[in-house]
This record gives structure tokens, sequence and C-alpha cells, in this order.
């Protein structure tokens, strides 16, 4: 997969393709993103997991403690 964030500065655009696509159908797709949701792709691998904690620390929750009974969650007699 070819995935590239650009502002072209006039309406023709080259991709370079990978050699492994050369040869094989292919799908481009342009549509224009608004800049607040462009994701920076030149993070390292830390700042990415980093950024993913950040944005879903607010939705975590502790189930340490939780105990799952197989015969409760199948017991459609109630």
């Amino acid at each position: 997969m070819v995935r590239e964030i650009i502002t072209p500065q006039s309406s023709v655009v080259t991709v370079r393709l990978p050699e492994e696509m050369v040869g094989k159908t292919v799908e481009v797709i342009a549509f224009e993103i608004e800049p607040e949701n462009i994701i920076d792709n030149k993070l390292t691998k830390e700042q990415e997991l980093q950024r993913i904690r950040d944005l879903t620390s607010s939705s975590l929750i502790d189930l340490s403690n939780f105990k799952f009974d197989r015969n409760e969650a199948n017991n459609y007699d109630e």
C-alpha cells in the first residue's frame, strides 16, 4: 500500500509505485482533507503508540477484577 499526503502545486501529479505493484491493477484515489485531520506519518513507532494512548486514555476501563461466568451469560431463562 502506498499512502502519501501532498499539497499539489498543479493539476498534474506523478505517483511513484513500489516495484511489487508494477503490472498489477491498482486504484488511485484523490480527495481533499482538512489540515487538522492530517496524521504525521513521519512519527516513530513509539511516538505513534504514545499518540494512540493519549487518544484512548479517557475511554479505558479497568477490567482486572472482571469475572466471566459462561453459564450466566447464556442464561436465557430470565
